[in-house]
């Protein structure tokens, strides 16, 4: 095993998949000689060759109508978006395109295309850098939607997106790149698509997030064990699909749930688990399952965001609301 930021598990995943698969390419914006902003690429094209890991143009539109193009052709593209606010640019050729080129095309054509972009506050980045825009994605149907917690599911699940045949929206908490080492895998590993994990295990309450809200929600969990509360935490890991076999079987224990989440409040994620939990587990709760979220407000700029972005304090509030209900 070797110890890995989230940054370098991320970039091992890519060299893995390049060594093992000639079809595999890189490209965006900075990615091939300065590495991307994040060196997340860094060196990979020293070690492949221009003509696999590459930089485009500044045009996202054109970035993601490559990684169609090349997808239809048996290449399997890992395109880049260097800030997810950007993904704007490639809407129409990451959502219509690339999501619904197998059914267009009757199954004739794949597009096994991973779309990896930075997302996330609390690192005092510029307006459009650190939305979390992951209920775009999930209300596409054809685009799986992945956001790792951790370096070793990043390496595993990002392995995982190369490898299949639809097209991934691959989302890296960018407070999440070199926040802390892990044991990870030297060499090729997967991770299940569409499997959450559970993280902690308890009896009295059910906390469900994903990203950095994971890492927060442990927080929270500590904070509550002090008072004899026991929070199960699930880390969904991949939002579409959603694993909600995993938070019924943990619903059937705790009765209740929180659901946390950087995005804003409405619609999104949270939601979309709040209304499966409702469909498929609503015998097994005591109380309405709540949302901890961003407030429905445009991001904010640096010098607020520490108030805008869900909290410790705003988890154990909400568990506490749903035991005492």
């Amino acid at each position: 095993m070797a110890q890995m930021n989230m940054i370098e598990a991320i970039k091992d995943a890519m060299r893995v998949e390049l060594r093992r698969d000639q079809n595999v390419l890189i490209f965006g914006e900075d990615v091939g000689h300065v590495g991307g902003v994040f060196r997340a690429t860094e060196g990979l094209q020293a070690e492949f060759g221009e003509n696999r890991v590459f930089d485009t143009p500044l045009a996202e539109s054109a970035i993601g109508g490559l990684a169609v193009g090349l997808g239809t052709q048996g290449f399997r593209p890992i395109a880049e978006i260097q800030f997810v606010g950007f993904i704007y640019e490639a809407l129409d050729q990451m959502f219509v395109q690339a999501a619904r080129l197998r059914f267009r095309s009757g199954g004739r054509y794949n597009a096994p295309i991973v779309f990896r972009t930075p997302f996330g506050g609390g690192v005092k980045a510029a307006e459009l850098h650190t939305d979390s825009l992951e209920g775009l994605a999930i209300q596409t149907p054809g685009i799986k939607v992945i956001v790792p917690s951790n370096p070793y599911d990043a390496k595993g699940l990002l392995i995982s997106a190369i490898r299949d045949n639809d097209p991934v929206f691959f989302m890296e908490h960018l407070n999440l790149y070199r926040a802390f080492r892990d044991e990870v895998p030297e060499g090729e590993y997967t991770v299940p698509i569409g499997k959450a994990n559970i993280v902690r295990e308890g009896a009295d309450v059910t906390i469900i997030a994903y990203g950095l809200m994971v890492h927060t929600a442990k927080k929270a969990a500590d904070e509550l064990a002090k008072e004899g509360i026991n929070a199960e935490i699930i880390d969904l890991r991949t939002l579409m699909p959603l694993d909600i076999e995993t938070i019924v079987e943990s619903l059937k224990k705790t009765n209740r749930a929180i659901v946390v989440q950087e995005a804003q409040k409405t619609s999104g994620a949270a939601a979309e688990v709040i209304a499966q939990i409702n469909e498929k587990a609503i015998l097994h709760l005591e109380a309405p399952v709540l949302r901890v979220a961003g407030p429905d407000t445009v991001y904010p700029f640096a010098q607020i965001e520490d108030t805008w972005l869900p909290t410790p304090a705003r988890i154990v509030k909400a568990a506490k609301q749903v035991l005492e209900f």
